[in-house]
Order: structure tokens, then C-alpha cells, then sequence
């Protein structure tokens, strides 16, 4: 080739603009409530931090995180793998190829996704641990014992090497690229994760003096869950939209929802009921007996009897349960109504949870109603649709 040759530059697309190759995951996708709640985690994250700028669900990779750089955005494109085997992960775990396919193993698909403008970088994340030649990819990129030099980073770059010597992304790039800029990241089991997403969320509301109950963190974290299950499910197109979580949307909900949270627990008994019923259309008669039902509901559970002798926290957890899936998927948009409506449904599907229990038992629909307003007054459940 000629010296003077012009050099011939590629225009590679943006993770947020281009359609993926693949769809396979929204498609058939079951089982994923340990990736969901992995996804949630960086939803939690992006509330924090403000260069975490957009977290995708099943576009390019189980999740794919867009950063602000120093130079500009970067793509952190995260596989997770909730249904390993006890075991250690190993480098032929890593290499493995599926039916001997190539380009199907772990490292060959994760280096393919380096091929957008954004600079690319990687995680893994299992619920097992790594075995001792892969150890300094727990911890972050750029740490002492990461550099390329370092006998065991030379020693893991030779061997998948020769199990992958013809892997590389579109942009040229191998596995000495794929080790610097790779984190391995073990979350050991779902209760662990969603535990520590608790956890995280308490404390963002600490930090920003926005202070909440337990249980209003759990309806929080139930509204993210479903928010990010039904961004895994969306197709790129038409619903583009959906699959991309933003921070700015994020943070214009978080700060909506905890100061509604905190204001509710702070008014009146059955002040925030009112408001919820009127905002959704409902009218004065049912308000009016809805805010009885509710003072009769409180009474009763103050009667500490009741509460140990009779089955009134299990009642109390299945009607929490059941506003809080409808609430979800109202948000969510699986549920097209109007307040009114949802409302009656809201009601109906107590009615069910009535029907299911022996003959006999007294306090019925009365004590569900009642339990739903009182969940409601607290700022746990709404009426109106949700706004988008």
C-alpha cells in the first residue's frame, strides 16, 4: 500500500441510536428476577451518580450502562449469569463455546459488543466466584495488579488466546483490551442483591433528607422492579423509549414519589386519602365511605387482640401485595384506564382475595377495603393514572 494513502475512518453508531442485532431477550424471557434486580442496582446508582447517564435493558447485553467520560459517553456492556453451577468460574468457563460455535462463548460475545463509537468497557456478573487466575478482575480496572505487565494478567492473556485466537470486536480490539477495561462482579445470591438495593435506597433518601419508612422504600424498590421488567420486555421497536431508563426521568420520579411518601406521613389521618380519591375522579359519597372504611379499619388494628389472635397480617400482606402488582402495571402501562376504573378494579380484585376464605369468617371486604384506603392515606397506593 502506498505511504500516502488516506486513512479510512469508520463511523460507528451510538448505543443509544442504533437498532441491536439481536432481540432474542425480550422475546422469551423468564426467570430473570436475579438480572432484574442486578438492573435495579444500577437504576439505584444512577439516582446517585450523575455521570451515570442511561442504564438499557436487553438492547445490546442483559444491561448495558451509558457513562460520562473524561473524553466523552462509554458504554459498559453487562452480562449476567444467575443460573450457574457451584462452581468456580475458570477461564474455560469463560471460553467455552457453545456446541463448539465460535463466537458464542462468554469473552467472544463480550468483546463483539465493542463495536459503537462509544469507547467500550465490560462486567460480568454470577452469583459464584472466580478461581484464583482470574481474581484481579474483581477488582477495579486500573487497581495495582491489573497492569499488563503483571505476570498473571500475561499468563490469563496467553490462555484465552490460544481458546479464542480469532476473537475480536469490530473495532479491532482483543483480549488484552477486554482485560483492562473488564470487571467481574459477584453478587452472591437474589436475596443478598435485592437486600442491598434496600439498603442503598435508605440511604440515598438519608443523604438528601427525603427520610422513609421501611416499607415505603419496599413500594419504591416494587415501582423500579417493574419499571425495569417491563424495559427488558419492550421491543427496540416501537418502544425504544421504554428500553432506555434516563436519569433525568429517574430523578424527576424519585423526588416525586419520596416528598409524596413524606408529606403522606406526615398529614392528618385520612387527609392524603381524600386527596388520592378526588385526584382520580372518585366521587364525595365513596370518598365519604371510604374514609370510614378506613377509621373503622384502624380502629380494628389497634385492638392488639385481634392482630395476635386472627389472621389480620396476613390479610394486611396480601392486600399490600395485590395494590402493589396493580399499581406496577398501571405504571407501567399493562393496565389502560382511567382512575375511576382502576379504582373499581382495585376493589374487585379484594373481592377475589375475599372469596378465597372459608365461610364464616367475619370482618371480610370491609377489613380488605379498609386496609386498602389506610395503605392509600399512607401514600403507598394511588388512584389516578400515573403520570408518564
Amino acid at each position: 500500500m502506498d505511504a500516502e494513502s488516506p486513512t479510512v475512518t469508520v463511523e460507528f453508531p451510538s448505543v443509544d441510536d442504533v437498532r441491536p442485532v439481536e432481540q432474542g431477550g425480550p422475546i422469551a424471557r423468564q426467570g430473570f428476577t436475579y438480572q432484574d434486580e442486578v438492573a435495579v442496582s444500577f437504576v439505584i446508582e444512577m439516582l446517585q451518580n450523575p455521570a451515570l447517564l442511561r442504564v438499557h435493558c436487553e438492547t445490546y447485553d442483559d444491561i448495558l450502562l451509558v457513562r460520562a467520560g473524561q473524553d466523552g459517553n462509554e458504554a459498559e456492556f453487562v452480562q449476567v449469569k444467575g443460573g450457574e453451577i457451584d462452581k468456580l468460574w475458570s477461564i474455560a468457563d469463560l471460553c467455552r463455546r457453545d456446541g463448539g460455535v465460535a463466537g458464542s462463548s462468554i469473552y467472544e460475545t463480550s468483546i463483539a459488543r465493542d463495536a459503537h463509537k462509544e469507547p467500550a468497557r465490560f462486567r460480568i456478573v454470577t452469583l459464584r466466584p472466580v478461581m484464583g487466575d482470574l481474581q484481579f478482575l474483581t477488582h477495579p480496572c486500573g487497581s495495582p495488579g491489573r497492569e499488563p505487565a503483571n505476570r498473571q494478567v500475561r499468563d490469563v492473556t496467553s490462555e484465552i488466546e490460544r481458546r479464542c485466537p480469532d476473537a475480536s470486536s469490530r473495532k479491532g480490539n482483543r483480549v488484552d483490551f477486554w482485560l483492562e477495561r473488564c470487571v467481574w462482579d459477584v453478587r452472591h445470591d437474589l436475596a443478598a442483591v435485592a437486600r442491598a438495593n434496600e439498603i442503598a435506597l435508605l440511604r440515598l433518601a438519608a443523604r438528601e433528607q427525603r427520610h422513609l419508612l421501611p416499607e415505603q422504600v419496599d413500594s419504591l424498590l416494587e415501582e423500579l422492579r417493574r419499571w425495569v421488567k417491563t424495559a427488558g420486555e419492550a421491543r427496540w421497536e416501537p418502544d425504544r423509549v421504554k428500553k432506555i431508563l434516563a436519569r433525568e426521568n429517574l430523578r424527576d420520579w424519585w423526588e416525586r414519589r419520596a416528598d409524596e411518601l413524606r408529606s403522606g406521613a406526615g398529614s392528618p389521618a385520612g387527609g392524603k386519602l381524600v386527596e388520592k380519591l378526588r385526584d382520580a375522579g372518585i366521587g364525595d359519597e365513596i370518598i365519604a365511605l371510604a374514609v370510614d372504611l378506613r377509621r373503622a379499619y384502624s380502629a380494628a388494628v389497634r385492638a392488639s387482640h385481634y392482630m395476635v389472635d386472627r389472621d389480620g397480617p396476613h390479610l394486611q400482606g396480601r392486600v399490600k401485595s395485590e395494590l402493589m402488582g396493580l399499581r406496577a402495571q398501571y405504571a407501567a402501562g399493562q393496565i389502560d384506564t382511567n382512575g375511576v376504573a382502576f379504582h373499581a378494579l382495585c376493589l374487585d380484585r379484594l373481592e377475589a382475595i375475599n372469596r378465597e376464605r372459608p365461610q364464616g369468617t367475619d370482618h371480610q371486604a370491609a377489613f380488605l377495603q379498609g386496609c386498602m384506603y389506610d395503605i392509600a392515606d399512607r401514600c403507598l397506593h394511588r388512584f389516578a393514572r400515573p403520570i408518564p
